[in-house]
């Protein structure tokens, strides 16, 4: 990259540009962009509200960059987990340019790649700690970090305007279970160069002290098998925390157990990292669970999915009994080995109460650290990298506020703290930093095979159904006339039970029928305006005998004389 001097700044500033995950605990994507280049760091997902009926993920717009196709040169992935991946499969189809990544960040992608066929036509290139990619007039550093997955990176962007570096998610770990710890010494070797601006990962920020090390867990993990010799246990974690499975493995060889691994994620993310090397399992460790049969239950062990209640989760299924080989009941230790994210905690107090009327003893406190920098971590990285500007990414609002709280306290000029809105493009140079305006950002629900089809209308209706139900009401017309032929007929689902409302329902069809005399007296012969007709006062009826509104869906069937 050329060596650009204080009059080429004033020609070339930086614009940072989020394009999610700034309001939210998910869907991470951030644009840079200077001269004829955009990069883009991370590409992730966030999981539907409780108001998102039947959306299956949710994935950023990213209408400005299809706009800007031909400046966009790559993305750079932090790691491996799905609120900065997720979205790669969708986004790719539209915005088909390189990958960059770390190995195990790559073989995770390239898995999700592979389920829809896009591994010839995605060009991906695995990047080592301490390595450079060029993308346009950008130069991307890769710097190793630790995390609750392993491989994931900083990044050391320099751009015209001068260096930013972007903290992705991270914790400070001096022992990790895999690895090597953080590498401080190269924070500190940029905050001397000279950093322009830190993008830093809020998560914990409301947090005092340091985040413990993730071995902390290994220890506790060790003392519940001891603990529990004679009872089977099943340890519900992320599919991705590979250093969580790394230890439980090690405590499962060390007293003699078997271990099944359960959860489609979960299995493909310990068979990636094991051809990595990230995972060491010991030979004759590994079993099928059409194997567990053949051993006493208290010389077994299960990982799997569904720490966070997720409905179809292998550990909700066991609690539900649909699970079809695997029950879980008396002489059984279940071990949740996370805390449940915000907005989790129902689903998973929902299972944890189903596992404990079965009988089984459940352990869901003090076997989990996090995976992000709580605030004396938080100084520590702003004290070696010393930037000019400060930009708290990665969490809610009050993730955010915390953090610059917290960098105000260090000295950093209030000014020079600037907490985002997804779609706000702040433009900085050496000397000034200001946000000139706004890009289209939002919500692109996926639904099945679906992308992007079911928008707000569909949602409302939903809701609609969800809350009051629907009822059709069916009658027969001659075509082209207003001649009724039939008697209405009307059926409901999660509406009223009928065959209790047997009343209701027949004057609900002699307020159908006085609106179709009515309609015929007037020689109206618009289907549309009949059916808004029916639909109108049908409505105003169900709610003055129920105080309810169902979805009202009218079908005239159209008979030739």
């Amino acid at each position: 990259m050329k060596k650009n001097t204080k009059s080429e700044y004033k020609l070339s500033p930086l614009k940072i540009i989020p394009l999610g995950g700034l309001e939210q605990i998910g869907m991470n994507i951030t644009a840079f962009e200077s001269e004829d280049s955009i990069i883009i760091v991370d590409c992730g997902l966030a999981f539907p509200e409780d108001d998102m009926f039947g959306i299956d993920l949710v994935i950023p717009d990213t209408t400005y960059l299809e706009d800007n196709i031909d400046k966009v040169k790559g993305f750079v992935i932090t790691h491996g987990h799905e609120d900065h991946i997720g979205a790669l499969p969708y986004v790719l189809q539209k915005i088909n340019v390189p990958v960059f990544a770390t190995r195990l960040t790559m073989g995770i992608i390239e898995n999700k790649l592979a389920e829809r066929g896009m591994l010839e036509t995605t060009q991906r290139k695995v990047v080592k700690f301490g390595s450079s990619v060029n993308l346009g007039c950008f130069r991307v550093e890769f710097i190793k970090t630790n995390h609750s997955i392993v491989d994931a990176a900083a990044l050391a962007i320099y751009t015209p305007a001068g260096i930013v570096v972007h903290t992705g998610d991270f914790k400070v770990d001096y022992t990790p279970v895999f690895g090597d710890a953080i590498d401080l010494q190269r924070f500190a070797e940029l905050g001397r160069k000279g950093v322009l601006a830190l993008l830093c990962d809020s998560t914990n920020a409301e947090r005092p002290g340091f985040t413990p090390s993730e071995k902390t867990v290994g220890k506790t993990i060790d003392q519940l098998f001891q603990e529990h010799k004679d009872t089977r246990i099943i340890i519900a974690t992320f599919a991705s925390n590979v250093d969580r499975v790394q230890q439980i493995i090690n405590s499962a060889y060390k007293y003699g157990r078997k271990v099944v691994v359960e959860g489609r994620s979960m299995v493909n993310i310990i068979a990636t990292a094991s051809e990595l090397g990230c995972l060491n399992v010991p030979e004759n460790t590994l079993i099928s669970v059409d194997q567990l049969r053949n051993y006493p239950g208290n010389q077994t062990v299960i990982i799997t999915t569904g720490s966070q209640g997720e409905s179809m989760a292998a550990l909700s299924r066991m609690a539900e009994n649909i699970h079809r080989k695997i029950s879980i009941g008396e002489g059984d230790t279940v071990i949740f080995s996370s805390s449940p994210i915000p907005g989790n905690e129902k689903a998973v107090t929902n299972v944890i109460n189903k596992l404990l009327l079965k009988g089984a003893d459940v352990i869901f406190q003090d076997v989990h650290v996090s995976g992000h920098p709580c605030q004396e971590d938080i100084k520590l990285i702003y004290t070696l990298v010393q930037p000019k500007y400060a930009i708290p990414v990665h969490g809610e609002y009050r993730h955010l506020k915390a953090q610059a709280k917290l960098v105000a306290e260090l000295g950093i000029p209030r000014e020079n703290i600037f907490i985002l809105q997804s779609g706000n493009v702040l433009e900085m140079t050496p000397e000034k930093a200001e946000i000139t305006g706004d890009v289209p950002v939002g919500n692109i629900l996926v639904d099945g095979l679906g992308v992007g089809d079911v928008g707000n209308i569909v949602l409302r209706d939903r809701q609609h159904l969800a809350e009051d139900g629907i009822v059709i009401v069916a009658f027969a017309m001659a075509a082209g006339s207003d001649l009724v032929l039939s008697s209405p007929e009307i059926t409901s689902r999660g509406f009223v039970y009928i065959k209790e409302a047997d009343e209701m329902m027949k004057n609900a069809v002699g307020v159908v029928e006085d609106v179709l005399d009515s309609c015929r007296e007037r020689g109206t012969t618009d289907r549309n305006r009949i059916k808004s007709v029916v639909r109108d006062n049908l409505s105003d009826f169900f709610w003055k005998k129920t105080q309810r509104r169902p979805m009202i869906l009218p079908m005239i069937i159209e008979i030739d004389e």
